[in-house]
Protein backbone atom coordinates (compact mmCIF):
# COMPACT_ATOMS: atom_id res chain seq x y z
CA UNK A 1 0.00 0.00 0.00
CA UNK A 2 1.28 3.35 -0.92
CA UNK A 3 1.42 6.26 1.67
CA UNK A 4 -0.28 9.63 0.07
CA UNK A 5 2.71 11.82 -0.71
CA UNK A 6 3.31 15.47 -1.80
CA UNK A 7 5.65 15.64 -4.66
CA UNK A 8 7.71 18.80 -6.49
CA UNK A 9 10.67 17.73 -9.28
CA UNK A 10 12.79 19.74 -11.86
CA UNK A 11 15.44 19.24 -13.74
CA UNK A 12 17.45 21.95 -15.35
CA UNK A 13 20.61 22.23 -18.04
CA UNK A 14 22.55 24.26 -15.98
CA UNK A 15 24.20 27.07 -17.22
CA UNK A 16 27.82 25.26 -18.74
CA UNK A 17 26.37 22.56 -20.36
CA UNK A 18 24.42 22.24 -23.89
CA UNK A 19 22.30 19.56 -23.00
CA UNK A 20 20.75 17.59 -20.16
CA UNK A 21 21.83 13.99 -19.53
CA UNK A 22 19.78 13.74 -16.02
CA UNK A 23 16.09 11.77 -16.32
CA UNK A 24 13.43 11.85 -13.61
CA UNK A 25 10.25 10.46 -13.23
CA UNK A 26 7.39 10.72 -10.30
CA UNK A 27 4.20 8.33 -10.13
CA UNK A 28 2.30 9.61 -6.58
CA UNK A 29 -0.14 6.66 -7.44
CA UNK A 30 2.30 4.28 -6.77
CA UNK A 31 4.54 6.32 -4.65
CA UNK A 32 7.37 5.97 -6.79
CA UNK A 33 10.17 8.80 -7.47
CA UNK A 34 13.29 8.19 -9.75
CA UNK A 35 16.07 10.21 -10.64
CA UNK A 36 19.31 9.58 -13.04
CA UNK A 37 22.53 11.32 -14.13
CA UNK A 38 23.79 9.68 -16.97
CA UNK A 39 26.74 9.93 -18.80
CA UNK A 40 28.88 9.11 -22.10
CA UNK A 41 29.74 11.01 -24.98
CA UNK A 42 27.75 12.15 -27.94
CA UNK A 43 24.61 12.20 -26.12
CA UNK A 44 24.68 9.01 -24.61
CA UNK A 45 24.52 10.29 -21.26
CA UNK A 46 20.59 10.96 -21.92
CA UNK A 47 20.11 7.93 -23.40
CA UNK A 48 21.60 5.75 -20.19
CA UNK A 49 19.32 7.69 -17.84
CA UNK A 50 16.50 7.99 -19.75
CA UNK A 51 16.93 3.80 -20.14
CA UNK A 52 17.10 3.80 -16.33
CA UNK A 53 14.55 6.08 -15.14
CA UNK A 54 11.80 4.29 -17.65
CA UNK A 55 12.87 0.48 -16.63
CA UNK A 56 12.85 0.75 -13.02
CA UNK A 57 9.60 2.79 -13.35
CA UNK A 58 7.93 0.22 -15.53
CA UNK A 59 9.22 -2.86 -13.58
CA UNK A 60 7.81 -1.35 -10.71
CA UNK A 61 4.56 -0.50 -11.77
CA UNK A 62 4.36 -4.59 -13.27
CA UNK A 63 5.09 -5.53 -9.96
CA UNK A 64 2.68 -3.32 -7.86
CA UNK A 65 0.00 -4.40 -9.92
CA UNK A 66 0.26 -8.02 -10.00
CA UNK A 67 -1.98 -9.83 -7.22
CA UNK A 68 0.44 -11.16 -4.82
CA UNK A 69 2.73 -8.98 -3.21
CA UNK A 70 4.60 -11.31 -0.88
CA UNK A 71 8.51 -10.53 0.36
CA UNK A 72 10.54 -12.49 -2.36
CA UNK A 73 13.27 -12.34 0.79
CA UNK A 74 14.18 -12.86 4.95
CA UNK A 75 16.11 -9.94 4.91
CA UNK A 76 13.74 -7.38 2.48
CA UNK A 77 10.36 -6.55 2.16
CA UNK A 78 8.42 -6.53 -1.18
CA UNK A 79 8.74 -3.40 -2.01
CA UNK A 80 12.72 -3.27 -1.30
CA UNK A 81 13.33 -6.46 -3.20
CA UNK A 82 11.18 -5.13 -6.04
CA UNK A 83 13.04 -1.52 -6.60
CA UNK A 84 16.56 -3.41 -6.27
CA UNK A 85 15.35 -5.95 -9.35
CA UNK A 86 14.43 -2.59 -11.25
CA UNK A 87 17.41 -1.08 -11.04
CA UNK A 88 19.62 -4.68 -11.36
CA UNK A 89 17.04 -4.89 -15.01
CA UNK A 90 18.23 -1.79 -15.77
CA UNK A 91 21.95 -2.41 -15.46
CA UNK A 92 21.47 -4.99 -17.82
CA UNK A 93 19.74 -2.93 -20.42
CA UNK A 94 22.01 -0.04 -20.16
CA UNK A 95 24.89 -2.38 -20.56
CA UNK A 96 23.56 -4.63 -23.25
CA UNK A 97 22.37 -1.10 -25.34
CA UNK A 98 26.02 0.09 -24.73
CA UNK A 99 27.39 -3.23 -26.12
CA UNK A 100 25.27 -3.32 -29.14
CA UNK A 101 25.22 0.42 -30.05
CA UNK A 102 28.57 2.00 -31.47
CA UNK A 103 27.30 5.52 -30.76
CA UNK A 104 26.73 4.21 -26.69
CA UNK A 105 30.21 2.66 -26.25
CA UNK A 106 31.12 3.31 -22.10
CA UNK A 107 27.64 5.14 -21.09
CA UNK A 108 26.13 4.91 -18.02
CA UNK A 109 24.21 6.53 -15.10
CA UNK A 110 23.68 6.48 -11.59
CA UNK A 111 20.42 6.51 -10.15
CA UNK A 112 18.87 6.62 -6.86
CA UNK A 113 15.10 5.55 -6.86
CA UNK A 114 12.72 5.25 -3.78
CA UNK A 115 9.09 3.56 -2.98
CA UNK A 116 6.58 4.76 -0.12
CA UNK A 117 4.51 2.35 0.99
CA UNK A 118 3.33 1.95 4.30
CA UNK A 119 4.97 3.94 6.91
CA UNK A 120 8.52 3.29 4.66
CA UNK A 121 10.63 4.39 2.79
CA UNK A 122 12.70 1.69 0.25
CA UNK A 123 15.64 3.14 -1.67
CA UNK A 124 17.84 2.06 -3.96
CA UNK A 125 21.00 3.54 -5.49
CA UNK A 126 24.00 3.64 -7.76
CA UNK A 127 26.49 6.40 -7.67
CA UNK A 128 26.66 9.84 -6.26
CA UNK A 129 23.06 10.92 -6.87
CA UNK A 130 21.91 11.85 -3.49
CA UNK A 131 18.70 11.00 -0.94
CA UNK A 132 18.48 13.23 1.53
CA UNK A 133 15.72 13.70 4.78
CA UNK A 134 14.77 16.57 6.64
CA UNK A 135 13.45 15.51 9.73
CA UNK A 136 12.87 17.91 13.14
CA UNK A 137 14.42 20.81 11.47
CA UNK A 138 17.70 18.51 10.41
CA UNK A 139 19.02 17.71 7.14
CA UNK A 140 20.42 13.82 7.16
CA UNK A 141 22.13 12.32 3.81
CA UNK A 142 20.59 9.00 3.66
CA UNK A 143 22.56 7.26 0.43
CA UNK A 144 26.52 7.15 0.92
CA UNK A 145 27.93 7.85 -2.34
CA UNK A 146 29.68 5.54 -4.53
CA UNK A 147 32.71 7.46 -5.44
CA UNK A 148 36.57 8.36 -5.17
CA UNK A 149 36.13 10.66 -2.21
CA UNK A 150 33.61 9.39 -0.46
CA UNK A 151 35.70 5.84 -0.40
CA UNK A 152 38.91 8.27 1.08
CA UNK A 153 36.63 10.01 3.63
CA UNK A 154 35.37 6.45 4.79
CA UNK A 155 39.01 5.79 5.56
CA UNK A 156 39.81 8.73 7.03
CA UNK A 157 42.45 9.68 4.15
CA UNK A 158 40.52 13.23 4.03
CA UNK A 159 39.04 15.57 5.80
CA UNK A 160 34.96 16.30 4.93
CA UNK A 161 36.51 20.26 3.71
CA UNK A 162 39.18 18.65 1.73
CA UNK A 163 36.25 16.49 0.03
CA UNK A 164 34.43 19.57 -0.98
CA UNK A 165 37.20 21.06 -2.71
CA UNK A 166 38.55 17.52 -4.49
CA UNK A 167 39.76 17.50 -8.17
CA UNK A 168 38.29 14.05 -8.46
CA UNK A 169 35.32 14.39 -6.96
CA UNK A 170 33.22 13.46 -9.67
CA UNK A 171 34.40 10.15 -10.41
CA UNK A 172 32.06 7.15 -9.25
CA UNK A 173 33.53 3.52 -7.93
CA UNK A 174 29.95 2.27 -9.31
CA UNK A 175 27.32 2.68 -12.12
CA UNK A 176 24.37 1.58 -14.28
CA UNK A 177 25.26 0.04 -17.45
CA UNK A 178 29.36 -0.13 -16.88
CA UNK A 179 29.17 -3.94 -16.28
CA UNK A 180 27.01 -6.66 -16.51
CA UNK A 181 26.01 -6.81 -12.91
CA UNK A 182 26.33 -4.18 -10.21
CA UNK A 183 26.16 -4.10 -6.98
CA UNK A 184 22.92 -2.16 -5.53
CA UNK A 185 22.60 -0.71 -2.35
CA UNK A 186 19.50 -0.97 -0.38
CA UNK A 187 18.06 1.17 2.74
CA UNK A 188 14.74 0.86 4.25
CA UNK A 189 13.70 3.77 6.90
CA UNK A 190 10.87 4.42 9.00
CA UNK A 191 9.06 7.79 7.40
CA UNK A 192 7.86 10.08 9.46
CA UNK A 193 4.44 12.32 8.79
CA UNK A 194 6.20 15.88 7.85
CA UNK A 195 9.10 14.35 6.34
CA UNK A 196 10.57 16.31 3.91
CA UNK A 197 12.45 13.52 1.30
CA UNK A 198 15.22 15.35 -1.54
CA UNK A 199 16.88 13.25 -4.67
CA UNK A 200 19.09 14.53 -6.70
CA UNK A 201 21.98 15.12 -9.00
CA UNK A 202 24.97 15.96 -7.94
CA UNK A 203 25.09 19.49 -10.23
CA UNK A 204 22.87 20.39 -6.64
CA UNK A 205 25.10 18.94 -4.04
CA UNK A 206 28.30 19.89 -5.57
CA UNK A 207 27.68 23.00 -5.49
CA UNK A 208 25.50 23.73 -2.57
CA UNK A 209 26.83 23.15 1.11
CA UNK A 210 24.70 20.42 2.99
CA UNK A 211 23.58 23.47 5.13
CA UNK A 212 22.42 25.87 2.48
CA UNK A 213 20.63 23.00 1.18
CA UNK A 214 19.18 22.62 4.34
CA UNK A 215 18.11 26.12 4.75
CA UNK A 216 16.51 26.37 1.16
CA UNK A 217 14.09 23.32 2.81
CA UNK A 218 13.37 25.10 5.97
CA UNK A 219 12.91 28.39 4.47
CA UNK A 220 10.69 27.88 1.45
CA UNK A 221 7.94 28.30 3.27
CA UNK A 222 6.14 24.66 2.69
CA UNK A 223 5.57 25.45 -1.11
CA UNK A 224 7.97 22.44 -2.49
CA UNK A 225 7.97 23.67 -6.02
CA UNK A 226 9.19 27.09 -4.82
CA UNK A 227 11.96 25.81 -2.82
CA UNK A 228 13.08 23.28 -5.39
CA UNK A 229 13.18 26.01 -8.09
CA UNK A 230 15.07 28.66 -6.10
CA UNK A 231 17.85 25.73 -5.07
CA UNK A 232 17.88 25.24 -9.05
CA UNK A 233 18.19 29.27 -9.48
CA UNK A 234 21.21 29.26 -6.50
CA UNK A 235 23.08 27.01 -8.27
CA UNK A 236 22.75 28.54 -11.60
CA UNK A 237 23.68 31.87 -10.24
CA UNK A 238 26.76 30.01 -8.45
CA UNK A 239 27.49 28.79 -12.39
CA UNK A 240 25.38 26.00 -12.70
CA UNK A 241 28.80 24.07 -13.77
CA UNK A 242 26.00 20.81 -14.68
CA UNK A 243 23.12 19.32 -15.00
CA UNK A 244 20.65 20.24 -12.38
CA UNK A 245 17.68 17.67 -11.37
CA UNK A 246 15.56 17.25 -8.06
CA UNK A 247 12.56 15.80 -6.49
CA UNK A 248 11.07 16.60 -3.35
CA UNK A 249 9.00 14.44 -1.72
CA UNK A 250 7.11 15.48 1.55
CA UNK A 251 4.96 12.55 3.80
Amino acid sequence: MSQTIEVASITDTGKSRDNNEDSIATNTDLGLVVLADGMGGHRAGEVASGLAVEIISRHMVDKLSGAEKEALSDELSFEAESIKQAVELANATVHETAQAKVECAGMGSTVVAAMFHADKISIAHVGDSRLYRLRDKKLEQITEDHSVVQELLSRGLISEEEALTAFNKNLVTRALGVEATVIVDVTEEDTRQNDVYLLCSDGLSDVLPDKEIENHLLNGAGDLDVIAMKMVNDVNSKGGPDNISIILVRT
